[in-house]
């Protein structure tokens, strides 16, 4: 059985996350920002980290990035066509208000979109862009729930209208690869409270 834990983070009030297992081993999902908040998170909790998954690069999905790496001995994982975003200030969008605060690549890229294992966790890779142009969302079917990223949160979609926004694109993919899943499938945001796909296909106005 898997854990997911929460830390709203940020300017942006990111929503960066942890996936454990029953033997505290962790993945962290875009760790947005506050560094030392997010490591004495994890170290309070006596987590185990395996690596670092990024749903995509803008900014309050990167920003502790490094430090998590760096403190935790871990490696990232990464679209291929976001993998320049990272320590890019514009791609990312720090440029225009944040901080460019990310000073390395992504150590491993998503170059095929299937069932993967990253240190004791098996999920699945799906590639939704629209929100930006290499936005993945980790699915973790078997356990019932999936990382969603800034593809569909509450009653709402991620924006399209930032650099590399694609409105249809978004709606295709939502379409194709979340709205399908079991109704009871918890939806994990990128930002906002968590929800499920019965309630978006009842409540979302986008869908």
């Amino acid at each position: 059985m898997l854990k997911i834990e929460k830390m709203v983070v940020g300017i942006a009030q990111e929503n960066t996350y942890a996936i454990i297992n029953e033997a505290n081993k962790a993945l962290i999902i875009d760790p947005g920002a506050n560094p030392e908040g997010l490591i004495s998170w994890i170290r309070s909790n006596q987590w185990e980290p395996q690596a670092v998954l990024l749903t995509h690069c803008h900014y309050d999905h990167i920003g502790a990035l490094d430090a998590i790496r760096d403190a935790f001995g871990i490696d990232a994982y990464v679209h291929p066509i976001e993998a320049d975003f990272i320590t890019d200030a514009r791609q990312n969008l720090s440029y225009y208000g944040g901080s460019p605060f990310v000073q390395r690549p992504a150590e491993h890229e998503w170059h095929a979109m299937e069932t993967k294992v990253v240190g004791d966790f098996t999920f699945d890779v799906a590639f939704v862009p629209g929100h930006s142009p290499g936005h993945v969302v980790y699915l973790f079917k078997e356990h019932g729930f999936v990382i969603c990223g800034d593809t569909v949160f509450a009653n709402s979609i991620g924006r399209t209208d930032l650099p590399g926004g694609n409105h249809p694109l978004l709606i295709t993919g939502i379409q194709n690869h979340i709205l399908p899943l079991p109704g009871d499938t918890l939806l994990y945001p990128g930002h906002g409270p968590a929800t499920t796909v019965a309630q978006e296909l009842k409540t979302n106005p986008y869908l």
